[in-house]
């Protein structure tokens, strides 16, 4: 094995390179190296978080939403309810109202029936009257006789 001077040469070259990669190359590399691993497990870590994050947004978001589909069944069913209470409201009042309506039209027809009667009443006298001076052939002198005729009318 023959050293010659070339070899030797390439020996202290090798190892410049190697003192220069050591002192001024490797350090920002480790540094980039570091900074890059940092930030990918800075980045997973993130991801995790926002996965977990995710996650209980959706169940919020699914609580959320079946608590707003209870109250809205909540709120339909009230409604629902109010509606056939104003119903049952509404037909009450018209069915006392048709009662109403017919405790007049009954004391208006009652009145009407004792009017009639009243008028009846004082044209049979009236008549009764016709009818016992053709009898007796002689007159009847209706306020002598008012007594009678009412007495009479109220017979009929």
């Amino acid at each position: 094995m023959n050293f010659n001077l070339t070899f030797i040469g390439q020996m202290i070259a090798f190892a410049v390179f190697v003192w220069f990669c050591i002192k001024f190359v490797w350090p920002p590399l480790m540094n980039a190296i570091e900074e890059r691993q940092k930030t990918i497990t800075e980045g997973l870590a993130a991801a995790d978080r926002a996965g977990r994050d995710l996650e209980l947004a959706q169940e919020k978001a699914t609580k959320t939403l079946r608590e707003a589909r209870k109250e809205a069944a909540g709120i339909i069913e009230s409604a629902n309810k109010r509606g056939a209470q104003i119903i049952d409201e509404a037909k009450e009042s018209a069915r006392a109202e048709a009662e109403r309506i017919k405790v007049a039209a009954h004391a208006e027809i009652d009145q009407d029936v004792e009017r009639a009667r009243e008028k009846l009443r004082s044209q049979v006298a009236v008549l009764a009257l016709a009818g016992a001076e053709k009898v007796l052939e002689s007159s009847v002198d209706a306020n002598t006789h008012k007594a009678m005729i009412d007495k009479l009318a109220a017979n009929l």
